[in-house]
């Protein structure tokens, strides 16, 4: 089976034909490097995303935080992680790069803030 996809392993935004053999090897085809040979066989057999999102906060003042995983996860995984992150509260402060979820689901995959919220700001 062919798919094609635009690679998104650097700025090149190559056209990739990505080509499924026998016993899960994928042929990858249009990449003008390594990144792009790599990224064109996960996508077709582990594609895996960077999340972002915001969490609700314990203020009133500053009542969302953004948050982001700190590595791309597996896609499977994106709405169990969503569904906890939006019925979390994050208590004030946070520092940015704090984590607020530690190794979701054991994939070391961490979930860090991207900004700071002071105590000052949140009262």
């Amino acid at each position: 089976m062919e798919h094609e996809i635009i690679c998104l392993g650097c700025p090149n935004g190559c056209h990739l034909l990505c080509t499924s053999k026998p016993g899960g090897a994928v042929d990858v085809t249009g990449n003008t490097c390594d990144r792009g040979a790599d990224y064109g066989r996960e996508e077709l057999l582990e594609p895996k995303r960077t999340v972002t999102a915001v969490v609700r906060t314990d203020s009133p003042r500053v009542p969302w935080i953004s948050v982001k995983t700190t590595r791309p996860l597996a896609k499977p995984l994106i709405p169990e992680l969503l569904e906890e992150l939006y019925r979390a509260t994050a208590a004030l402060p946070a520092r940015r790069g704090d984590r607020f979820i530690e190794n979701f689901r054991n994939t070391g995959v961490d979930v860090v803030f991207t900004r700071t919220a002071s105590l000052e700001e949140a009262t």
